[in-house]
């Protein structure tokens, strides 16, 4: 498995092959970066589908905005700010335009079915349990001001150092521990019956 210096580098590679018209260079930046940018959009915006074509949509925008890329800077941090644009216009275009509930209720339904009923068998109590507190864990962190679901998601769920999410956010890493700090406080109290 490649350090991330080896990785950085190897993006740098790539964004340069891809500035010089090898356009499979950025078939290779998505099998290295897809699936970590489809789980943050997914967290994000809370629904596989979009995430699916946000995270389309942002290597359609690294392809063509290939010329802006700087070579001092880290490839996945320039993608998550791309993606993480994304995500909020997508948010801010939802909020205008509220999901039908009947849409909503059959999302939730197919997410319970596929928690619920792997291989057709019905989860034990404790599976249940596990499940039914992923579900509020979502919910609480769907719920939370879009500055701290940010922090969130970068931070804990994809494991990011405050620096880099920092600079995906562009703002400071103070910032970034604020945020952490008060979100943390509002799951804490959202999510005490679980704790």
């Amino acid at each position: 498995m490649a350090t991330h210096t080896e990785s950085a580098a190897e993006d740098r590679q790539d964004m340069q092959r891809l500035l010089q018209g090898v356009d499979a260079a950025l078939d290779t930046l998505m099998q290295r970066h897809g699936a970590p940018i489809i789980r943050y959009l997914h967290r994000m915006v809370g629904d596989e589908e979009e995430a699916n074509d946000l995270a389309q949509e942002t290597f359609a925008r690294i392809y063509q905005h290939r010329s802006r890329f700087d070579p001092q800077q880290v490839f996945s941090t320039w993608a998550y700010t791309i993606a993480g644009n994304l995500a909020r216009d997508f948010l801010r275009r939802r909020k205008r335009r509220p999901t039908d509930s009947l849409e909503a209720q059959v999302a939730e339904t197919n997410l319970s079915l596929r928690e619920t009923i792997p291989d057709g068998h019905p989860l034990a109590p404790d599976q249940l349990q596990a499940r039914e507190q992923r579900i509020a864990v979502r919910r609480a962190v769907a719920n939370l001001s879009e500055d701290l679901r940010e922090a969130v998601v970068l931070c804990e769920l994809e494991d990011q150092p405050i620096v880099i999410a920092a600079a995906i956010l562009k703002t400071t890493p103070k910032a970034i521990e604020s945020r952490l700090y008060r979100a943390r406080k509002l799951l804490r109290s959202q999510l005490k019956s679980w704790l």
